[in-house]
C-alpha cells in the first residue's frame, strides 16, 4: 500500500495493522554516532499508549519497543533503524458484525471501493493504532534535534468538544489524562463520563510547539516548512484542520498587526507561527490540529453494507471516546519527523553558508 513514508533524508515506513501480530517502521537516514536505547522512545510511547485511563481505548496495549537493526553498541550506525511493537490485545470478534457494513465517517467506504478489499479488524490499515510507530520513530529524531539544536517539542489540548481549555501552564499537560494545560479537569471528566453514557464521541483540538528551532529550515514553493507540516498533521487520524500561526485569525487581522515586527531586541509577535516564507524564522513553530468526532460508537446511525442494501450500524468493541485525548504525543513526533528531515537538508545544502550578521532573539517583551 502506497502512502506510508514521509519525508525525504530523514525517511521513515510505517507498517502493519491494528489486528495484525505487529506493528513498526523503518528509519533511514538517522546519522550516525547517536547515542540510543529502547528506553529513549518509551517514554514517549507510554504517553500515547492506550488503556491509561477510563477516558480512553481500554484495548490494553504494553507497546514495548524493539530496535531491531540500526543501532550497535548503544549507538545509531546510520544504516535503517526498524523499530517493532508486537500487538498483544487483539479482540477481532468485536468487529464480526461490521465486516460487511460501511461504519458512517470511518475509512470502510473509500477503503473499498480503492482496494476492492478491507480489513474490517479495528480499522486495519486507517486505524489509530498505526500511530504508535510514528511515535517511537518521532522520539528519536526529537533526541536528535534536542542534542543538536536544543530543541524542544511540546503539545497540549485546547479544546474538548464544545469546552474551550483557557492555558494556565505547560506544567499541568504531564499531570493529566487529557494533556490539558490546566490544573483543574474535572469539568472534562464529568464531560466525558456523560458522553460514554449517551454512546457517542466528540473531537478536540491540540496545540503543538517547537522552541529552539534554527533559522533556514525549509525550502521555498512547494517544500515549503508549513507546507510540509501541514501534511504531515493532515496524515494524523482524524484531523480536519491545520492552522500555522494565527491561522485563521489572519483573515480579521490587518498588516499593520498581523506582520511581526522586528528589533535588535527581537521579534514582537509571533503571528507567523515561526515560519516565514516557507522557512523557519527561529521563533517557536506554533501549530494547532482540529481532530473530528470517532467515528465508531455504539449510537445506532443508518448505512449501506457491501451489496449497497440499507443497515443500522452499531459499532462494539474498545474505543476513543475522543482520540485527540491522546493526539498530544503523536502531533509532537509529526512535527518533530518534519524538523529532523528539514534540518538535514539544510545540513545538505546550505551547510557552508557563513552565519550573517543581523540575526535577533526569537521574541522579547515589550
Amino acid at each position: 500500500m502506497s502512502g506510508s513514508t514521509l519525508g525525504t533524508l530523514f525517511c521513515v515506513t510505517n507498517f502493519g495493522e491494528s489486528h495484525g501480530p505487529a506493528i513498526g517502521c523503518v528509519i533511514d537516514g538517522c546519522p550516525p554516532g547517536m547515542a540510543l536505547t529502547e528506553a529513549d522512545i518509551q517514554h514517549d510511547l507510554d504517553r500515547r499508549r492506550p488503556g491509561t485511563s477510563r477516558f480512553v481505548t481500554q484495548r490494553n496495549e504494553p507497546d514495548a519497543v524493539e530496535i531491531l537493526s540500526g543501532v550497535f553498541e548503544g549507538r545509531t550506525t546510520g544504516t535503517p533503524i526498524a523499530l517493532l511493537i508486537r500487538n498483544q490485545d487483539q479482540r477481532s470478534k468485536d468487529y464480526g458484525e461490521i465486516a460487511r457494513q460501511f461504519r458512517p465517517g470511518h475509512a470502510d467506504y473509500a477503503y473499498w471501493h480503492k482496494y476492492g478489499l478491507r480489513d474490517p479488524r479495528g480499522g486495519g490499515r486507517s486505524s489509530a493504532r498505526l500511530t504508535a510507530p510514528t511515535v517511537a520513530a518521532g522520539a528519536v529524531a526529537k533526541k536528535w534535534l534536542k542534542e543538536k539544536y536544543g530543541t524542544q517539542l511540546r503539545a497540549c489540548m485546547t479544546q474538548l468538544g464544545k469546552l474551550p481549555i483557557v492555558f494556565e501552564s505547560w506544567e499541568h499537560v504531564q499531570h493529566n489524562p487529557f494533556f490539558a494545560p490546566v490544573a483543574d479537569v474535572q469539568r472534562f471528566e464529568d464531560y466525558m463520563d456523560q458522553l460514554r453514557k449517551t454512546h457517542d464521541s466528540c473531537g478536540a483540538r491540540i496545540r503543538v510547539q517547537a522552541s529552539g528551532v534554527p533559522v533556514g529550515l525549509g525550502e521555498p514553493l512547494y517544500d515549503k516548512l508549513d507546507a510540509d507540516i501541514a501534511k504531515v498533521m493532515m496524515g494524523l487520524n482524524a484531523v480536519k484542520g491545520v492552522e500555522i500561526g494565527a491561522g485563521f485569525a489572519s483573515v480579521a487581522q490587518r498588516g499593520s498587526t498581523h506582520g511581526d515586527a522586528l528589533s535588535p531586541q527581537g521579534f514582537a509577535s509571533n503571528h507567523a507561527g515561526g515560519v516565514l516564507g516557507g522557512i523557519s524564522s527561529g521563533q517557536d513553530i506554533e501549530v494547532s490540529i482540529a481532530i473530528k468526532p470517532t467515528s465508531s460508537i455504539l449510537t445506532p446511525r443508518p448505512s449501506i453494507d457491501i451489496d449497497g442494501q440499507p443497515v443500522e450500524v452499531v459499532t462494539k468493541g474498545r474505543h476513543d471516546p475522543c482520540v485527540g485525548i491522546r493526539a498530544a504525543p503523536i502531533a509532537e513526533a509529526l512535527l518533530a519527523l518534519v524538523l529532523m528531515d528539514h534540518a538535514l537538508r539544510q545540513r545538505a545544502q546550505c551547510g557552508d553558508v557563513r552565519q550573517l550578521p543581523g540575526s535577533i532573539p526569537a521574541s522579547f517583551s515589550a
